[in-house]
């Protein structure tokens, strides 16, 4: 595999919910009422402003607080922004009826001028299936057979009944730091996107995944390699402790859980962490900011993290 001097890309994660005021900061010019179409559109375009290379939309059908419907939001996106690409981080195919969904991406793919990557994954809550009436146990065999129905509604032009307008390519990338999850993007993926994964566990699962892209007779590099890390950036000590307690809210489980999984600190120490990940192979780092005040952090964190992989690449040309 050849070295790859591109810079690497920093997504950003739109905050969950469309209905707390402290998380969409509505901007006192733009006027916009919170939890509406208006206040996302401001909150998409001021982080693109930021230098976002990529916004990305979470996926829960059912959840404990309120969260945005992760297609819907990026239909928003797409009108408010122009550059940036445009994903979900991840949605959960095996609660989706498949040709829905493909409709709806390649309407998505078509509203962004080709910026859309539909991010995909089973999930891991038992709770969510079983309020969408879905077997949680034949979550792995439904995404499979999902995946595989995608392309059927993209590519099947034999029926009468076709998907049309059609869209360029939607690339899928594959969500999940297991096995199976690796070895699925391996074989049908356009790139791996695992989240709970620490920089030390990164490398050699990157390795693995390229091995498995091999085997699967296709090109190691054909999967582009992110990974989705959770960032809070703040004052040294007390950054880690908000962060946890954050995410601890927003995912029900105690805050220790997040001990290895939070990169927390100022935005010269988070950046330091994140380029981690990229000498370990990432090509796409994608933040989920630990905190309501979510697009400044990123714009701190930004700034810091293009001035240390400069560093990165300049070591590599040399």
């Amino acid at each position: 595999m050849g070295t790859d001097l591109r810079r690497p890309s920093l997504g950003f994660i739109l905050p969950a919910s469309l209905q707390e005021e402290s998380t969409y900061q509505a901007s006192a010019t733009s006027g916009a009422t919170p939890g509406t179409a208006a206040a996302l559109s401001d909150l998409c375009r001021r982080a693109e402003a930021t230098g976002a290379d990529s916004l990305w939309a979470v996926d829960h059908l059912f959840w404990p607080h309120p969260i945005n419907e992760c297609m819907t939001t990026l239909a928003v996106a797409a009108t408010s922004t122009r550059r940036v690409t445009l994903g979900t981080c991840v949605l959960q195919l095996p609660l989706r009826h498949p040709a829905e969904l493909a409709k709806q991406a390649t309407a998505l793919q078509l509203l962004s001028g080709g910026r859309f990557i539909l991010g995909l994954g089973v999930g891991s809550h038992p709770g969510e299936y079983e309020r969408a009436g879905v077997n949680f146990h034949q979550r792995g065999h439904l995404m499979d057979n999902g995946i595989a129905a995608l392309r059927e509604a993209w590519t099947d032009g034999d029926h009468r009944y076709i998907q049309d307008p059609a869209s360029t390519p939607v690339p899928l990338w594959i969500g999940g730091s297991s096995v199976a999850a690796r070895r699925r993007a391996a074989a049908v993926g356009a790139g791996w996107v695992p989240l709970f994964i620490s920089v030390d566990e990164y490398g050699p699962a990157l390795q693995s995944l390229r091995q498995e892209t091999i085997e699967a007779g296709r090109q190691p590099d054909d999967v582009e390699a992110a990974v989705v890390v959770f960032v809070r950036v703040g004052t040294e000590g007390e950054a880690h402790q908000q962060g946890a307690e954050w995410l601890s809210n927003l995912y029900g489980v105690p805050a220790k859980a997040f001990d290895r999984h939070l990169v927390a600190g100022t935005s010269e120490a988070c950046a330091a962490e994140l380029t981690k990940f990229v000498r370990a192979g990432a090509r796409h780092v994608v933040v989920m900011v630990a905190g309501n005040d979510a697009v400044q952090q990123f714009g701190f964190l930004r700034s810091a993290f293009v001035a240390h992989t400069e560093e990165v690449l300049a070591g590599v040309s040399r």
